[in-house]
């Protein structure tokens, strides 16, 4: 995206009072113009930026600036975990508030539930671990990854909202039907997915979601110099996922209220088994 296009979106957001804008797309901070995105953002536009990095390129002015303009800093794990580790040791030299985001699978709650039976040191310079739900989508997607195809998952849940921990413990909003059945966690602590409700994600190629996930399930508005606030308020597609239909299973369901049926645009991710989409539950509970 070219920082014209970019500053487009930033005039209508700060119409709109939008307070943050979330940067991802891969590895952003290797964008050639990333630290001029940065400070755009915050000092022009009064918005809080901040990105997800796999660790890569982050060299002294990316650093300076996430310094100066960013909310927070998010570092992917991946295995082996090199390049997240030296992430976290550069943030943390130069105070930038960093968190680290876990992919969630069937494969991959293993090390989930290590770390947090015994979380390895570097947890204990984090702001928080918060753990991220796979989606089956891309070139790539592969349906015997998702979590609820684990063994392992209430234990996993049981283990998440412990409290007593160095670091905090957050989840995305797709993990929300797991936290409604595996866990006794108080309402006003979580709540539904915010897809349409709080957020919308704006692709590359200047296209408005109400999900990144959904790039490949509609064909996104396209975003021109004032029509953000309309597709937000007005746009059928918008709507649709606010004014949802759900599962027979969801209304009869007692965390109704709390869960909002999950993941209404992908409900295999759901973890409680109560979506009649699915054709049943093969997993634990």
């Amino acid at each position: 995206m070219s920082i014209a296009d970019y500053e487009r979106i930033l005039i209508q957001g700060e119409k709109i009072h939008v307070l943050q804008i979330a940067l991802g797309g891969g590895n952003p901070n290797q964008h050639p113009a990333f630290v001029e995105i940065l400070r755009l953002t915050r000092e022009e536009y009064g918005v809080i930026p901040s990105y997800t990095t796999n660790g890569r390129g982050l060299n002294s002015r990316i650093l300076a600036a996430s310094r100066d303009y960013c909310g927070a800093v998010a570092v992917s794990a991946y295995e082996p975990y090199s390049e997240m580790l030296e992430a976290l040791r550069l943030l943390e030299k130069h105070n930038i508030r960093a968190n680290v985001h876990f992919v969630l699978t069937s494969q991959s709650v293993d090390a989930a539930i290590q770390w947090l039976e015994q979380p390895p040191g570097f947890l204990k310079s984090v702001n928080a671990l918060v753990f991220l739900n796979y989606k089956p989508v891309g070139n790539h997607k592969n349906h015997h990854l998702l979590i609820r195809h684990s063994g392992r998952i209430r234990e996993f849940y049981r283990l998440a909202v412990e409290s007593g921990r160095e670091f905090k413990v957050g989840f995305d909003s797709c993990l929300v039907s797991g936290l409604a059945k595996f866990t006794q966690t108080d309402p006003a602590m979580y709540d539904s997915c915010d897809s349409a409700r709080f957020s919308m994600y704006i692709s590359t190629d200047l296209r408005m979601y109400p999900c990144s996930f959904m790039v490949d399930k509609c064909e996104g508005i396209q975003v021109n110099a004032h029509n953000i606030q309309d597709t937000w308020q007005n746009s059928k597609l918008f709507k649709s996922i606010r004014n949802r239909s759900y599962a027979r299973a969801c209304l009869r369901c007692g965390k109704f209220e709390v869960c909002r049926g999950g993941c209404v645009a992908f409900p295999e991710v759901n973890a409680c088994g109560a979506c009649d989409l699915l054709g049943g539950y093969g997993g634990e509970g």
